[in-house]
């Protein structure tokens, strides 16, 4: 007797399922110029088409409603001293209090109560609280923020993925670079990198198209850059990420479909978030209630997509999450086509790259 689809066993996932070769010279040193400028795949069911990021408001509709996420990147790479022990910080995610989890590069050196120096802020004297069993370190800077964001701000670095190459660190142009229209709200070591297309000018035309925009925030972390390792990606765990879904977010989001509009996230942590919101709710017409939290959703193929029925998001490297991500999204067989597509036809990828558009598959197996 044939077996129940309720009680199958789950696809059968391989890290290196999602491999694939990627010509070095295509990953993105510097943003497109405009940033609207810059090119993108439509990825259909029949196949990719070429197209500019400047037709996306023809590829949108009345009642359809742009999910963005308004974190804004800190300077939150940082160059310590504990002694004679030269320390890298990258700052992951506040705790409350003054109290971060952080990477710290030659962690191994540090102990609770050591006192760390920062390179150029005396004033800041972080104190290691505890290492965590992940390999994040928690710091303590102490109960005044504004002391910290006026560290971050004069000897912090915008923490660029270790992809882009700047041998003598993160230049002047990437503070603006490396930072979304939308960004209000500090507290990301991460852009949302499908956000670095827009402009004031595409969001004109996208608007007077009669296309919403709710704003959500989900503060990226380092663990974005960290490698997947392992034959089996359901073994691989996300670091938590604070997000938030405020109630008028959602009814706007709601909205979308009874109005016979799409959901459209921009984004993997746009849709990351809208995920997380849609967890306990029934209801398909209006997926997503309120959130305030953490989040470590990580969505593989197999996932079913509720929340969004369409994806903004540029393209991803080989083994990774967020590559995994999409063909959970779209279908393993269709992305792997149009990656094919890409790179063929030199697509700029990873975060200073292109984009690419993408619809919901019906069957999310891989």
């Amino acid at each position: 007797m044939p077996e129940s689809p309720a009680l199958a066993a789950p696809p059968a996932l391989r890290t290196v399922d999602f491999d694939f070769a990627l010509p070095e010279r295509l990953i993105a040193q510097q943003p497109a110029r405009p940033r609207d400028a810059a090119r993108l795949l439509l990825v259909r069911p029949d196949g990719p088409e070429d197209r500019l990021i400047q037709d996306l408001p023809g590829l949108l509709g009345p009642g359809d409603v742009l999910v963005v996420n308004d974190t804004r990147v800190i300077p939150a790479r940082l160059h310590a001293r504990r002694g004679e022990a030269v320390l890298e910080i990258l700052l992951n995610r506040a705790e409350g209090g003054g109290t971060w989890q952080a990477l710290v590069r030659n962690a191994r050196r540090l102990r609770p109560g050591d006192t760390l120096a920062i390179e150029g802020a005396p004033d800041l004297a972080p104190r290691v609280v505890d290492r965590l069993a992940d390999g994040t370190v928690r710091l303590d800077f102490g109960p005044d923020q504004a002391v910290l964001a006026a560290a971050l701000e004069r000897a912090g670095e915008i923490p660029l993925p270790p992809y882009i190459a700047r041998p003598e660190g993160p230049r002047p142009e990437d503070r603006e670079d490396y930072q979304a229209i939308f960004a209000s709200r500090p507290g990301a070591v991460a852009a949302p990198t499908a956000s670095l297309h827009f402009t004031d000018r595409l969001l004109a035309a996208i608007e007077a198209r009669g296309v919403r925009r709710a704003t959500v925030t989900l503060h990226v972390g380092a663990g974005t850059f960290l490698p997947l390792r392992g034959d089996d990606p359901r073994a691989h765990r996300l670091h938590a990420e604070w997000g938030e879904v405020t109630p008028e977010a959602a009814d706007l989001i709601n909205a979308a479909r009874p109005e016979g509009g799409r959901i459209i996230a921009i984004g993997t942590t746009a849709l990351r978030l809208l995920e997380t919101a849609a967890q306990g709710v029934e209801d398909p017409l209006r997926p997503v209630r309120p959130f305030r939290g953490l989040t470590d959703i990580f969505l593989l193929p197999g996932h079913r997509f509720r929340a969004a029925d369409a994806l903004l998001t540029n393209f991803h490297l080989p083994k990774s999450t967020l590559f995994m991500l999409v063909c959970a999204f779209a279908g393993t067989a269709r992305m792997q086509a149009a990656y094919r597509h890409a790179i063929g036809e030199d697509y700029r990828f990873y975060s200073y790259g292109d984009a690419s558009l993408l619809f919901r598959a019906e069957d999310p197996a891989p």
